[in-house]
C-alpha cells in the first residue's frame, strides 16, 4: 500500500472553501520527483511530471470524487485511476492529486502517494492508483 501524504496548504484550502469535492474536477499526476508538503500548486510539480505519451497524458488523469456523511464524519472518496501503457511509461514513484477547477489559487494540490520505489510500465502493463474506496481518500471529523 502506498503511503498517503498531504500538502500543508490543503487544510487551509478546505477552510477557505477552495475545494468542492462534490462538483470540482480533480486529476492525479505521476512523477518521479519527491513532492514536498510545502508544494501548493500544480505548477510546483508540472516540470517533474512523467513524459507525455504511451498512455500517460500531461496533467494526469481525471479523478472523480464524492462526499458522504454519517454521524458527523465526512468522507471523501475518489475513483481509482488506471494507467495503461502503450509504450514505456516512467519511471515514477509518486501519484499527486490536485484540483483543476479553481483559478485562484490555480490548480491547488491536495495530497500525494509514495509507492516506496520507482516504477516503470512496459507496453500493455497497467498501474492503478487505488484510493481505497472503503476508507476513502480522507475523512473530516
Amino acid at each position: 500500500m502506498a503511503a498517503y501524504n498531504k500538502h500543508n496548504i490543503f487544510t487551509s484550502d478546505i477552510l477557505n472553501a477552495v475545494h468542492n469535492f462534490g462538483s470540482h474536477a480533480f486529476k492525479t499526476l505521476l512523477t518521479n520527483t519527491l513532492p514536498t508538503a510545502a508544494n501548493s500548486l500544480y505548477s510546483d510539480l508540472s516540470g517533474a511530471e512523467v513524459a507525455n505519451g504511451n498512455g500517460y497524458t500531461t496533467g494526469g488523469t481525471s479523478t472523480p470524487m464524492s462526499v458522504s456523511t454519517a454521524s458527523g464524519v465526512a468522507k471523501v472518496t475518489a475513483t481509482d485511476v488506471v494507467y495503461t501503457a502503450s509504450g514505456a511509461v516512467g519511471p515514477f514513484r509518486y501519484a499527486d492529486v490536485y484540483n483543476t477547477t479553481p483559478t485562484s489559487p490555480l490548480k491547488p494540490l491536495i495530497s500525494w502517494f509514495d509507492y516506496g520505489s520507482s516504477l516503470s510500465l512496459a507496453s500493455g502493463e497497467t498501474f492503478t492508483v487505488d484510493f481505497d474506496g472503503s476508507a476513502g481518500l480522507f475523512t473530516v471529523t
